[in-house]
């Protein structure tokens, strides 16, 4: 019912610069947040940030000052402009929403896309 189709992942150097696009598509309501989580190799799935209808944001500790979550709500896009990239951000990046349908029994569901990987490196 729902794709969250990404974009904007690749190979950067240490101190580069990537931004993130995830645009959602389907029999959406109305979108409750969309947001960014990350695997990288060896280590569990990670909020990276999320932002809310009303504006709201989160971001782990490991990214804040370095990341920033913003939207294009007439899009229904959500973006992670990420800076000062180091190694430790190296992971696949998923893109993540929680939607209310046009079918109104659900009211917040989740959905994922389908994975951008990032890579950190010299």
């Amino acid at each position: 019912q729902v794709q969250l189709v990404e974009s904007g992942g690749g190979l950067v150097q240490p101190g580069g610069s990537l931004r993130l696009s995830c645009a959602a598509s389907g029999s959406i309501l109305s979108i409750n947040t969309m947001g960014w989580y990350r695997q990288a190799p060896g280590k569990e799935r990670e909020l990276v940030a999320v932002i809310s209808s009303g504006g709201s944001i989160n971001y782990a500790d490991s990214v804040k000052g370095r990341f920033t979550i913003s939207r294009d709500n007439p899009k229904n896009t959500v973006y992670l402009q990420m800076n000062s990239l180091k190694p430790d951000d190296t992971a696949v990046y998923y893109c993540n929403a929680r939607v209310r349908l046009t079918d109104l029994t659900y009211n917040n569901v989740e959905f994922w896309g389908q994975g951008t990987l990032v890579v950190v490196s010299s």
